[in-house]
């Protein structure tokens, strides 16, 4: 299992998150996972455990400072009160910058709201050196994509109210345009399709694909 460490940021504040280690111990890849809108719980820790199963150091940050919810309203005041782009440059950067101690290589990747978090990380975290980032998409104003400067991966569902096709391929267009080494992958399935907690929109089978894609682009940018 993991443990719950304090992160320094490089404001010089610290971050609570989740530490997830693999047999390979402190020399492994690192991954800096970000969470849904619901908080650090333990679906987010238990995929973060899975990671480190294949061989990553995985550090989740705290992004809401100990509060979590399943309820749909309130998950929905915590993020509409989570200052994104601190998010990004100051916790999951300091994730980054925590995990390159002994890491080599190390990726930013998230969820839902991690998802878009993910984005803004990709333009604004300099040590970063990957990017997966399932279903979320930041506005412009707080990423343009074509400032991406990490090879990314994307993971988007077609019946998604809030990253919708059309975004998805705003992203795409941005990216192709700045030639950003990029993966868009498009499942017919809908938002949060990769939470197998919530069985009303969990897909197993596209879940599935995109771990096996994950695990491949992984493979290839940081190993």
């Amino acid at each position: 299992m993991g443990e719950t460490i304090d992160v320094k940021r490089p404001d010089g504040k610290t971050c609570p998150a989740y530490l997830a280690s693999p047999k390979e111990g402190a020399g492994a890849p690192g991954f800096v996972m970000i969470q849904e809108w619901w908080g650090l719980n333990d679906q987010i820790k238990g995929v973060a455990e899975r990671l480190a199963g294949e061989g990553y150091r995985v550090l989740v940050p705290d992004l809401y400072r100990g509060k979590k919810t399943t309820n749909p309203d309130e998950a929905g005041q915590l993020m509409t009160g989570l200052d994104f782009l601190d998010a990004a440059t100051q916790d999951v950067r300091g994730g980054v910058q925590h995990l390159k101690q002994s890491s080599r290589k190390v990726a930013v990747g998230g969820f839902c709201l991690g998802g878009a978090v993910t984005v803004i990380a990709a333009v604004h975290v300099p040590e970063a050196d990957t990017a997966v980032c399932f279903y979320g998409i930041p506005p412009a104003s707080a990423a343009d994509p074509a400032k991406v400067r990490v090879p990314f991966q994307g993971h988007f569902a077609n019946m998604d109210d809030w990253c919708t096709p059309a975004a998805v391929d705003a992203l795409d267009a941005g990216l192709k345009k700045a030639r950003v080494v990029h993966e868009i992958h498009r499942y017919q399935a809908h938002h949060a399709f990769m939470n197998e907690a919530r069985p009303e929109v969990y897909d197993r089978a596209c879940a599935d694909l995109a771990w096996q894609r994950t695990k491949e682009f992984l493979a290839k940018t940081l190993r």
